[in-house]
This record gives C-alpha cells, sequence and structure tokens, in this order.
C-alpha cells in the first residue's frame, strides 16, 4: 500500500503545484476543497465536508501550504484509498489540473494525448522526493525503450553528448522538460508522428497498464468449438481477449495463478502453432500466427506463471526498483568515497605538518651546528693568532739568547775548568732535557691526532649537513611519493642519529686527546721545570756564565719552554696547512 500511495502523491504533487497560480508554495482553502472532492471522486473514496471544513476551519481566510494539506490528505484520502480505482481516470485529473499551465506553446512531434502518457510514465520513473525530477539513467532507459520499439538503432554517443551539456545546478529534467524532449524529436530524427505515437503508447501499456505481451491469435470456443480471432492481452495476473485491439470489446479473461501451466500442442485439424493454457476450472486451446509467435506467447506466460509462484513485481517494476537501489547504492560509496578523501586529507594534513615540524627542528639544528662550527672556527683563529704571537716572541727571545751566547763566548774560556767540575751536573741537566724533547714529541704526536680528529670531525658535518639537504629535498617531493618518502626518511634519520653518534663519539675522543694534550703538557712544564732548576742552579753557582749546549748548524726556534722540537720549514708547512683549511671551510 505503500507503494501505491507514493504514485498517487506524484500526481496529487502536480495538481497542487499548478494550483499554487503565484508560486509561493500555498494554495486557497476553495481550490483545496475542489481538489479534494475530485480526488474523492476519482479514488471512490467517501467524500466527508465536514472534516474537511474542521481541518481549515482555522485557516478559512488564508492559503494553505503543502505540508499544512498533507495532515487531511494522508487521513482522509489517502489513508481509505483501495486498489478499484481507474488509475488511468485519476491520473487524467491530475493532468487536467496541470497541462494548460505548463505544457509548452512550442509545437511538438507528439499529441497531448502522448504528452499525457509521457507525464504518467515520469510519474513512475521519477525519484521519491520533491520537486519531482527523472535522473539520467531513467532518462536513458526511456529513450532506449522508445527507440527499440520504432526500431530504430539508440544513439549512444548522441545521448553521452547530451548529458555533457546537462545543466550541472540540476540532477535531472522535470517532467515538461521530458515532454519537450521527447516531442521537439531530437532522439527520434527519421520518424514520423505516428511511430512515435506507437511506441509512446507500447510504452506506456508495458509501464504504466502492465502489459506483458499483446497480439492477435486464434482462440477455440468452449460451447461451439470454433475457432475465432482475437486481441490478447497478457498482464501480471491474467489474460484478457478483445475483439479488435481498440479494446472497446471484452470477450473474456484468463485468470493465472500459480497452478495454472502452459503446454504446447501438435498442429492438428489444421490448425497449426497450437498452444495449451490450463488454469484450474477451464483449459484454453490458442493458436498463433507462426512459431516464433507460438514460442514468444509461451515464453511470456510461463515467466508470468513462475512470477506469480515467487510472489515478484513485474519485471520492470522489478527493474525499476533494482536500479533504484542501485543509484542508492552509488550515491552511498560515493559518499562513503567523500568521507574516506576528507580523511585522507586530513591525515595528509597532519602529516604535512609534522614533516613541517621536523624540517623546523631539523633547521634548527643545522643551525645550531653552524653555529658551533662559526665558533669553532672563531677559536681556531684566535688560537692560530695566539699561537703566532707566542712565537713571535719565542723567536726573540732566541735571538736574544744568541746576543747573550755570543756576548758571553769570550768569557768561556776563562771558566772551561770549572765546567769540567760541573759535567756531573751538566749529565744530569742533559738527562732532564732529553725528558724534555720526549715531552715535545709527546706533544707533537698529541697534535697531529688532534688534526686528524678535527679533519674527521669536518668531514662528518658535510655529510650531516649533505644528508640534511638530502632530507629537504625529500620532504619537497610530490605526494604520491609520501609512503617512500617516509621510509627514506627513516633511514636518513637513522643515518643522521648514527652520524650523531659518531660526531659524538670524536668529540669524545678529542676530549681524550685534549686530556692527553693537558698530560703532555704537564710533563713539559714539569721537564721545563727541571730544566730552569738546573740551569738557576747552574746560574747561582756560575754567576753569568751560560752553557753552550752542541746543536745542528741550521738556526732552531725557541718557545716558551726551550728550544722547540720542529723547524722553521716545519712551522711554515703548518701555517700553510692552516690558512688552507680555514679558506676550504
Amino acid at each position: 500500500m505503500g507503494g501505491l500511495k507514493d504514485e498517487l502523491l506524484k500526481a496529487i504533487w502536480h495538481a497542487f503545484t499548478a494550483l499554487d497560480l503565484d508560486h509561493s508554495g500555498k494554495v486557497s482553502n476553495p481550490q483545496l476543497k475542489v481538489l479534494s472532492h475530485n480526488l474523492c471522486t476519482v479514488l471512490k473514496v467517501p467524500h466527508d465536508p465536514v472534516a474537511l471544513e474542521e481541518h481549515f476551519r482555522d485557516d478559512d481566510e488564508g492559503p494553505v501550504s503543502n505540508q499544512g494539506y498533507m495532515p487531511y490528505l494522508n487521513k482522509f484520502i489517502l489513508e481509505k484509498v483501495q486498489d478499484n480505482f481507474d488509475k488511468i481516470e485519476f491520473n487524467r485529473m491530475c493532468w487536467t489540473l496541470c497541462v494548460k499551465k505548463n505544457l509548452t506553446k512550442s509545437p511538438l512531434l507528439i499529441t497531448e494525448e502522448d504528452a499525457f502518457k509521457v507525464w504518467v510514465i515520469f510519474n513512475f520513473l521519477s525519484e521519491d522526493k520533491y520537486p519531482l525530477i527523472i535522473v539520467p539513467e531513467e532518462i536513458e532507459y526511456l529513450l532506449k525503450k522508445l527507440t527499440e520499439v520504432m526500431g530504430g538503432g539508440w544513439q549512444q554517443e548522441q545521448f553521452e553528448h547530451y548529458k555533457i551539456n546537462f545543466d550541472d545546478s540540476k540532477d535531472g529534467l522535470s517532467v515538461w522538460e521530458l515532454i519537450e524532449l521527447i516531442g521537439n524529436g531530437q532522439f527520434s530524427k527519421g520518424m514520423d508522428r505516428q511511430t512515435v505515437s506507437m511506441a509512446i503508447n507500447e510504452v506506456f501499456n508495458e509501464l504504466i497498464l502492465d502489459v506483458l505481451k499483446q497480439g492477435y491469435m486464434m482462440k477455440k470456443g468452449h460451447r461451439r468449438k470454433n475457432w475465432t480471432e482475437r486481441w490478447f492481452v497478457l498482464k501480471p495476473n491474467i489474460i484478457s481477449y478483445y475483439v479488435s485491439e481498440d479494446l472497446k470489446d471484452k470477450k473474456g479473461d484468463i485468470l493465472l495463478d500459480e497452478n495454472c501451466c502452459v503446454e504446447s500442442l501438435p498442429d492438428k485439424d489444421g490448425k497449426k502453432c497450437l498452444f495449451l493454457i490450463k488454469c484450474f476450472d477451464k483449459t484454453f486451446e490458442i493458436s498463433a500466427s507462426d512459431k516464433k509467435k507460438k514460442q514468444e506467447w509461451i515464453q511470456a506466460i510461463h515467466s508470468t506463471i513462475h512470477l506469480l509462484k515467487l510472489g515478484s513485481p513485474p519485471p520492470h517494476k522489478e527493474a525499476r526498483q533494482r536500479r533504484k537501489e542501485l543509484r542508492k547504492k552509488l550515491l552511498a560509496e560515493q559518499e562513503e568515497l567523500e568521507r574516506q578523501m576528507k580523511e585522507l586529507q586530513a591525515a595528509n594534513e597532519n602529516k604535512q605538518q609534522e614533516l613541517e615540524t621536523v624540517r623546523k627542528k631539523l633547521e634548527e639544528a643545522a643551525s645550531r651546528a653552524a653555529e658551533e662550527e662559526k665558533k669553532r672556527l672563531q677559536t681556531q683563529v684566535e688560537l692560530q693568532a695566539r699561537f703566532s704571537t707566542e712565537l713571535e716572541r719565542e723567536k726573540l727571545i732566541r735571538q736574544q739568547m744568541e746576543e747573550q751566547v755570543a756576548q758571553k763566548s769570550s768569557e768561556l774560556e776563562q771558566y772551561l775548568q770549572r765546567v769540567r767540575e760541573l759535567e756531573d751536573m751538566y749529565l744530569k741537566l742533559q738527562e732532564a732535557l732529553e725528558d724534555e724533547r720526549q715531552a715535545r714529541q709527546d706533544e707533537e704526536t698529541v697534535r697531529k691526532l688532534q688534526a686528524r680528529l678535527l679533519e674527521e670531525e669536518s668531514s662528518k658535518r658535510a655529510d650531516l649537513e649533505k644528508w640534511h639537504l638530502e632530507q629537504q629535498q625529500a620532504i619537497q617531493a610530490s605526494e604520491a611519493e609520501k609512503q617512500g618518502l617516509e621510509s627514506e626518511r627513516s633511514a636518513k634519520e637513522r643515518a643522521l642519529q648514527e652520524a650523531m653518534e659518531q660526531l659524538e663519539r670524536l668529540g669524545r675522543e678529542r676530549k681524550q686527546a685534549l686530556e692527553q694534550y693537558e698530560d703532555v703538557k704537564k710533563k713539559l712544564e714539569m721537564a721545563t721545570s727541571k730544566t730552569k732548576s738546573w740551569k738557576d742552579k747552574v746560574a747561582q753557582h756560575e754567576g753569568l756564565i751560560r752553557l753552550i749546549e752542541p746543536g745542528s748548524k741550521n738556526p732552531h726556534l725557541i718557545t716558551n719552554w726551550g728550544p722547540a722540537a720542529f723547524t722553521q720549514a716545519e712551522l711554515e708547512e703548518r701555517e700553510k696547512s692552516w690558512k688552507g683549511k680555514k679558506s676550504t671551510e
């Protein structure tokens, strides 16, 4: 009953909308009373004028909206409707109310009667929402059936082009737009008015009147046993036969149920293409015009009986319901896809924010590393400047000592004897100097180790900056490679972590080298202190006498702690190395 109510509401909606002359969504009470009376008449529902007056008593002077009319319509008309009224008469009453207001004035290929049938077909195929529209899929279904009945070829490309030019702001066509589309002959070119009318009538019979098959056949009488030509019409539960196809003179019905059956008969008594329809109380012998028609009728009747056994609706109604369910399913899938896309977009935005946060952290880390490197370079420059100053001072001290040695060389002859006496002390002094030289060699070894560690640290920092640059480039790659980039980023972060661990290990090794350097420095200071104590003892013992040590003919550098462990050429080579590293960094 719910399906019947929905179908009736569509036709009533057209009538109500037509009475809304100023498009305000409301209709005056007198018009609604007339509409209600007409509906009760065609639907064969007892009319209750008192109930109508009571329902609109508070609104006698003003118009009533569709929502205001629906309670009365449901309670006093639709809930009382039985399936015993003439549907065509009901549809024609609603059509009469709305046709003059809405049907286009331009000439059409179809008659007004054909337009009425298209209007009823529209109500059958339209969506169950208001304002009523027919979606492109149902338009294609209807046009295909019309083209098939007319014997023409379906132009799929033409319809696709029509859908492309379809107004995106609308989900489908209204009934009047559908009538104009069929009436202007856009999809029936080359067909005359009579062919189009015949096609509309046949589709109307199938979809609206539930005519599954119709045609002329010979029927054998039950009393006189004579054969008479009749026009047979097959519907879901009945086969009616008429004198002619105008359906004016009905001769009888064959009631079908799940107990009926249809059988093929051999030719006899000069009649060919015979088949038999067995019902509960009667048996009908029928002769088709040819074998093809016979097989078609047998198959159609058999399918109808099978549907009655299953309790299924007619094929076109079942197909319409499947199409609607498919559209609902596709719409639900589309909404689910849109929801998933929104979730993916939100997750993508969150991932982008996370990547941006990581990038900022990496930039901050790189900035801190650059700042530390800058401080290290500044410290290195300061140390280099201080070492250069100390070297100059050592050169000056050595020059002064050489001058003093030259000045005192003449006095050395006078003290040769005393020197021999001091040979024992001199041997001890030599041991102290040997300790000092050994300490200087250790210091040079530590310096070389420190230089190597600094080079490795610089190399690791360059690798770190390279990896950081590669990671920044990977972050800016396309979204389609995000998953791959994520794994690559993880690998680079691990490599970065390993590089940081190596850098920390180099820092620890550098710290250890500095500690070794401090130990060597302390030893050197101890050796220098011993040397100085021996020199003080010699000075106190001999006054202004100074010892002349045997050495190389090449000039030697003098440091704060005595003669250096490297030559002038070695010092210049180190200065070139420092300047080269500074320019590279």
